[in-house]
């Protein structure tokens, strides 16, 4: 592929920015992570790949797993799962900082063969892109060793970052589709958004395909790829990133492989009560519109949620292709956020566009969120969210605020009425979920007005 202005700019952004990620911290005489030195790319990059594993045996320490003899003295064990981390585009004397936190995060919640793709690409993203073939061919000669040795197809499960998970897909791809799972972090978008199936991921490559959107306005591909697609707060401006362009190389990046860390700490929350499941909608707007409460469609019952479950935890026998769900979370690890629909019904005239301060008080967390109600709407629905269940809010605050500009531009609506809201928990198909509701309440301008949330937890 030839060289473009986008390939160039993502260069100079990765060597500023992601290439100053830290080495994995691991014991000096283990195998770790190659670097190239500013002498190779220069020379055009040789195009190398190792294979590390690692095993509960083995956490800490990765094991060279580059041909049969390797592997047959190895700690792998056919009989376990076997996960494949492949990483995306990298740099000059860079190794990517996520790796090991990957690494662990997956073995202490399963007893697994964990297995990292380590290889050096082009200087270029554009460079980088034209050797993925060759190492796609070589990430499956190393699985067909391991099916060789007892694995199952239906037992590898690829996961890959960025260009990393069009890797996953070509490999995926040469096994027929016949491998077990395909998972996404953010697939690059650059040069792969307009690309045919056949040169990117897609649902055929792998039994089960998902994938985790995270920055579909920049380098992330908008497209879904995957049997079911992840939005996180709509698949851009992630919470838990800087707003500030002044943070520029941090603010171009972060978006993009934030999809790592939401990924993670879902692993991590195996036994949590806060899962990160997805709603199925047509866009995000629908969704925070209070237009998409369930899981029904098409998925009967249970809501996909981003983790370890087989096919994410859907059960429905033929699994659906590129459905869209979405979620969002908080801005602080471990990112898991409850969602509720505040569902409002005012019986004020009104002229102006009504800010609504919500606050919900529970024992261990304060969460504040401000919905503005348009003009002249009487019915208006909004999907929040919050840090503890909604059967642990003790409290509910409502205050009607005006802002000083729409006070001086003339709004002398001095109060509203608000004839019912209520609040219930998502998704609605779960009859386990808590609803409250309080009527005919008068809220004057900037006055607190205090609810006793009576709810208890099931």
């Amino acid at each position: 592929m030839a060289q473009t202005a986008t390939s160039a700019f993502l260069t100079l952004l990765f060597l500023t920015s992601l290439s100053k990620a830290s080495e994995d911290d691991m014991p000096s005489n283990c195998s770790k992570l190659k670097k190239n030195s500013w002498r190779d790319y220069l020379r055009g990059s040789k195009h190398e790949i190792q294979f590390l594993l690692f095993t509960r045996e083995n956490p800490e320490c990765g094991q060279i797993f580059n041909d049969q003899a390797e592997i047959l003295n190895s700690t792998f064990n056919s009989t376990l799962g076997t996960k494949f981390i492949i990483h995306g585009f990298r740099v000059v004397s860079t190794t990517p900082s996520w790796i090991n936190g990957t690494v662990k995060a997956l073995l202490h919640a399963a007893d697994v063969n964990v297995v990292v793709v380590d290889f050096n690409g082009g200087a270029t993203y554009s460079s980088f892109v034209d050797k993925m073939n060759s190492t796609s061919l070589q990430v499956s000669r190393i699985i067909s060793y391991l099916i060789a040795l007892g694995s199952t197809q239906d037992s590898i499960h690829l996961i890959g970052l960025s260009l990393g998970a069009h890797l996953a897909g070509f490999v995926g791809y040469l096994h027929g589709g016949r491998l077990g799972q395909i998972t996404g972090l953010d697939p690059a978008g650059p040069q792969f958004t307009g690309a045919s199936i056949d040169a990117r991921l897609d649902p055929t490559d792998a039994i089960f395909v998902e994938a985790i959107h995270t920055d579909i306005d920049n380098l992330g591909i908008r497209i879904p790829v995957g049997h079911i697609d992840y939005f996180i707060n709509g698949g851009k401006d992630q919470p838990a990133c800087p707003s500030n362009p002044l943070s520029f190389f941090r603010y171009m990046t972060c978006d993009h492989t934030h999809a790592v860390h939401i990924y993670m700490n879902a692993i991590k929350a195996v036994n949590s009560s806060c899962h990160m499941f997805g709603i199925p909608c047509s866009s995000y707007e629908e969704f925070i519109n209070g237009n998409c409460l369930d899981c029904f469609d098409p998925f009967q019952q249970s809501c996909p949620r981003i983790g370890l479950e087989k096919h994410g935890g859907i059960t429905v026998e033929a699994l659906p292709q590129q459905v869209k769900l979405y979620l969002m979370t908080s801005p602080t690890a471990p990112f898991c956020a409850y969602h509720s629909l505040i569902d409002l019904h005012s019986d004020t005239d009104r002229t102006k566009n009504t800010e609504v301060e919500i606050i919900l008080y529970s024992k261990a967390s304060t969460d504040k969120v401000t919905i503005t109600v348009p003009k002249k709407t009487y019915h208006f629905k909004r999907v929040i969210t919050h840090q503890e269940p909604l059967c642990n809010v003790h409290t509910l605050q409502l205050r009607y605020r005006v802002k000083l500009f729409s006070r001086l531009s003339g709004n002398k609506e001095e109060n509203i009425n608000i004839a019912k809201i209520c609040i219930q928990e998502l998704p609605f198909n779960d009859s386990e979920k808590t609803r409250a509701c309080f009527i005919n309440i008068h809220l004057p301008l900037n006055t607190k007005v205090i609810h006793t949330v009576k709810t208890e937890c099931r």
